[in-house]
């Protein structure tokens, strides 16, 4: 979970019946199924990403990336919170893949840190990454878990941002590229999915925009915080027109010189709320589309037609970089799938007048408003609102041609507490995942499900919020990890056990951990 998490909403209704029943409730979507409902090719996960799980963030030869710069530049958001221990996957990564297997995990996604394979950005590979990597893969497989591999999630090396700002310069699309030949040809014998970038629309916004997340570069009056540079009013669209052609590049050198050896996959991924009208009004549903257009649109648009909405390209004007002509051929085509983050949904009031506004950033450009369900920064819990996956399924289908999806992570949100019983976790997985099998039988081009996240990690909020079906200790000094609820139920399903529910074995004290 990344910067999507501070806009999204709050509160959801638990209906717990007794103590040894866990009981799950329809949300307009099929309630009733078991894993053989789903083709048996259809993959099934969970995932972390390098910088909230892994640790070790000067050990063996890793540099710093922007993310270990941005969680200790005093963040409020954070809480003091950091990652330099996180999880320590970086030396428990054995244990956690045991657990992987004993949940019955078909696929993992995790990311590879950038900062801990090329330690200087570009040029000479770090042995001892590369033996961590290849170490993590092999059992993986070992253990009969597919890899699924994002090659970047946020973590840009501190020094290329040093050089010459990062994802701001042209210079980023030749060293990602670079970066990204070391994975292809390092460990594509055997990884078969590779994720180019992890949501580069909240990237986009939350590191350029709102400064939310790493680098954390904004400008007044549209920052969230007090953001010493940036400017967000251009940032964020140059940030993305970068991205994309970075994207577009190594996709281009995937299929040149490796995919005949290796036959493997490459897609980018999305954060992507579903959106409804606030209202039935005319101007309220016309916003909708924009905001599908402005969060949706901005990649999808390009990666399947070859240029930019033509709404954004009206509002932004020429804050907006152009494709040239061979830059658009490229781009567009230039993904084997589209990976999916969606949480929740979002209501839309248009905002017209916004564009009366001088001095505009994207979310100006929007011209609506996007209201969630709460008023907290970071929600306690998401609204279970499944029918919006399966809608957000139908509109990939008929507006972009009905491309190979994988949903990369959806998941609930709660208090981090010592509490093993996450029941609303449990109802949230089931309505979602029901959501997404009417979504297939609707005929969406849908591949994989993967559950955000495996570990309680480091997110939007530090530790203080966690998404993980394995409850990490962090009052121990080992870090002892215990299954909660969710990774019972989640395995029982995988394995064909007890699908349309829990029946559980044990009163609940059993459930807690002292």
């Amino acid at each position: 979970m990344s910067s999507s998490v501070y806009l999204l909403a709050l509160s959801l209704l638990l209906v717990i019946g007794k103590y040894d029943d866990v009981r799950l409730f329809a949300y307009g979507v099929v309630d009733e199924y078991g894993r053989d409902d789903f083709p048996a090719e259809f993959v099934f996960g969970a995932g972390t990403s390098a910088y909230q799980v892994e640790g070790a963030v000067l050990e063996d030869g890793r540099s710093l990336s922007v993310w270990d710069t941005f969680a200790h530049s005093g963040f409020p958001l954070y809480n003091g919170a950091n990652g330099d221990i996180a999880c320590d996957g970086y030396h428990k990564y054995k244990e956690d893949i045991e657990l992987m297997a004993d949940t019955g995990l078909e696929a993992f996604r995790f990311s590879i840190s950038w900062s801990r394979l090329i330690p200087n950005g570009r040029g000479s590979v770090n042995i001892k990454g590369l033996q961590f990597y290849n170490d993590f893969i092999n059992r993986l497989i070992g253990h009969g878990i597919q890899p699924h591999v994002t090659l970047f999630h946020f973590d840009l090396p501190q020094i290329l941002e040093d050089e010459y700002g990062g994802w701001l310069s042209r210079k980023s699309v030749k060293d990602y590229v670079a970066y990204a030949d070391v994975c292809f040809r390092e460990f594509g014998d055997r990884v078969l999915h590779w994720t180019t970038i992890n949501e580069p629309n909240a990237l986009a916004l939350g590191g350029y925009d709102a400064g939310v997340t790493p680098p954390g570069r904004c400008s007044f009056p549209f920052g969230e915080f007090n953001c010493t540079e940036g400017d967000s009013t251009t940032e964020p669209y140059l940030v993305a027109h970068h991205i994309l052609l970075a994207h577009a590049s190594a996709v281009r050198l995937y299929r040149e010189k490796y995919l005949v050896m290796q036959h493997g996959s490459v897609g980018i991924n999305l954060v992507a709320p579903w959106y409804e009208p606030y209202t039935n009004t005319p101007e309220d549903v016309k916003a909708t589309k924009r905001a599908l257009d402005f969060n949706l649109g901005w990649f999808l648009n390009p990666l399947v037609n070859g240029e930019y909405p033509k709404i954004m390209k009206k509002n932004a004007g020429n804050r907006i970089p152009t494709f040239t002509k061979l830059e658009s051929e490229r781009i567009k085509g230039s993904f084997d799938f589209i990976g999916i983050n969606h949480y929740t949904t979002a209501y839309v009031k248009d905002n017209n007048n916004s564009l009366e506004m001088e001095n505009r950033d994207a979310i100006e450009d929007m011209e609506a408003t996007l209201i969630y369900s709460g008023g907290e920064v970071i929600p306690s819990q998401f609204l279970v609102t499944p029918l919006s996956l399966k809608k957000l399924l139908n509109f990939l289908k008929e507006e972009y041609g009905n491309p190979s999806i994988y949903i990369q992570e959806n998941g609930q949100v709660q208090r981090s507490n010592r509490s093993l019983i996450d029941t609303p976790r449990v109802e949230y997985l089931h309505a979602y995942i029901g959501a997404v099998l009417d979504a297939l039988r609707n005929g969406s081009n849908t591949h994989g499900y993967f559950v955000w996240s495996f570990l309680d990690l480091f997110e939007m909020d530090g530790y203080k919020s966690s998404f993980g079906m394995y409850y990490v200790d962090r009052d121990d000094k080992e870090l002892a990890r215990y299954p909660k609820l969710s990774s019972q139920w989640y395995g029982d399903f995988l394995k064909g056990k007890n699908p349309n529910g829990i029946t559980l074995d044990m009163k609940v004290k059993n459930y807690f951990y002292y």
